[in-house]
């Protein structure tokens, strides 16, 4: 069965609104765990300056200094290899321009074919940005339960095994089970 145009734009609007909210849940999550490395390194920093400043001489405060050294630049070599600023920015960076389509869609009188197509265009090139691996499940999970009764982008519809199903069983007259409707719980 072959979907109308104006199905085609509705089923774009709601993948991308889906997107926007898993952009923006992703952007706050890394902007946590961003924030949550640099809380440790003032700490560190103003233990330096404490220490520093405690002594007049230099050997006194040795050890201490090389213990704060290296707590610190073993959380920078953390932060570096998680690259929560990174993500951060690219979730901010990529919701924004998910919240821009959206709104191309939503605030268009007259779509056609041509313009449906650069407007999906748009949104295949934007999804193939999105590292879904660094989103947590716990939000594609909240994001396909709130989107549950619309369409959703392939990888939050459950073919990443986010969606748990379970099946009614139903028994008929003869004894035996017949296997009814596969629902979404």
């Amino acid at each position: 069965m072959l979907l109308t145009l104006e199905e085609r734009i509705e089923k774009l609007l709601s993948k991308t609104e889906a997107l926007v909210l898993l952009t923006n849940k992703a952007n706050g999550y890394w902007s946590m765990v961003k924030f949550a490395f640099n809380i440790p390194l003032v700490l560190t920093s103003s233990a330096m300056c404490i220490i520093n400043s405690i002594s007049e001489d230099a050997n006194e405060v040795k050890i201490p200094n090389i213990v704060v050294n290296a707590v610190s630049v073993l959380i920078m070599s953390l932060n570096n290899s998680i690259k929560a600023s990174e993500k951060c920015d690219l979730f901010k960076r990529l919701s924004q321009q998910l919240l821009l389509l959206t709104g191309k869609i939503e605030n268009d009188d007259i779509i056609d074919e041509n313009e449906f197509k650069i407007l999906a265009m748009s949104y295949e090139n934007l999804v193939n940005d999105i590292p879904f691996e660094d989103v947590p499940n716990r939000f594609k999970e909240q994001v396909a339960e709130s989107f549950r009764n619309r369409y959703l982008p392939l990888q939050l519809n459950g073919c990443s095994g986010n969606n748990k199903y379970h099946k009614k069983v139903e028994r008929n007259s003869g004894g035996g089970a017949e296997l009814g409707i596969v629902e979404r719980v």
